[in-house]
């Protein structure tokens, strides 16, 4: 039973999120999050591969009176942003978050919460841990890296994956579904530059004291 959010429904997912939480996750440092994915698979029998860029795909096969029906995929990612307020001492590389539930809401104190996208993790363990779950062939593919450039996805291969349709656990509103996606592209550009003396005053521009967001919305 979790020890914080245990009180919390779905029981089972913040049960596997407050887990998650523990463990340091964030972009380029999944290896400990993806070797829980992998034992979890392993301790449950369940089939799963794993990259040399930790994705990991793990299916769970269709229940009785489901094995027909089409596979269903699901998706999320197993890094976080890690950003602390001033003052916080924690070592996010090695130390896990500090997780709080108060007058409904859960924040991890000083630091960055994680539920980008760890809570699309936990729902995807949960359902895979499921006992005699009326549902179609579940393949979840838990991607490395999304943060900083969807680097896991983009050297994905889905071996184990058969099914066409997929469910994105990666969405900013609740009860909101996204139907279509414009999709994702990195690009270097690189600007020369002429040095020349300048006699002209300069002067210096700052922009701080903003409420942070993330890049792909409430940018400011």
């Amino acid at each position: 039973m979790s020890k914080i959010l245990g009180h919390l429904e779905p029981q089972a997912v913040f049960h596997y999120f407050e887990e998650i939480a523990a463990i340091p996750h964030g972009s380029r440092n999944t290896k400990k999050i993806a070797d829980y994915c992998e034992q979890f698979a392993k301790d449950r029998g369940l089939q799963h591969t794993r990259d040399a860029s930790d994705n990991v795909i793990i299916v769970k096969p269709a229940a009785k009176g489901y094995e027909t029906a089409a596979p269903v995929v699901l998706q999320g990612h197993l890094d976080m942003v890690c950003e602390k307020a001033p003052g916080c001492t924690k070592d996010m590389e090695t130390e896990g978050l500090d997780l709080v539930e108060e007058n409904g809401w859960v924040y991890a104190r000083g630091t960055t919460l994680g539920g980008d996208d760890g809570i699309a993790v936990a729902m995807m363990l949960a359902l895979l841990d499921e006992k005699d779950l009326p549902a179609p062939r579940l393949e979840c593919i838990i991607t490395s890296d999304e943060e900083i450039g969807m680097l896991g996805a983009a050297v994905l291969q889905p071996t184990l994956v058969t099914g066409r349709n997929m469910i994105n656990l990666d969405s900013e509103a609740e009860g909101v579904f996204t139907v279509s996606c414009a999709g994702g592209a990195s690009a270097n550009v690189s600007v020369g530059l002429t040095m020349a003396p300048n006699a002209a005053p300069c002067a210096k521009l700052t922009v701080s004291g903003l409420i942070g967001g993330h890049s792909g919305q409430e940018i400011n």
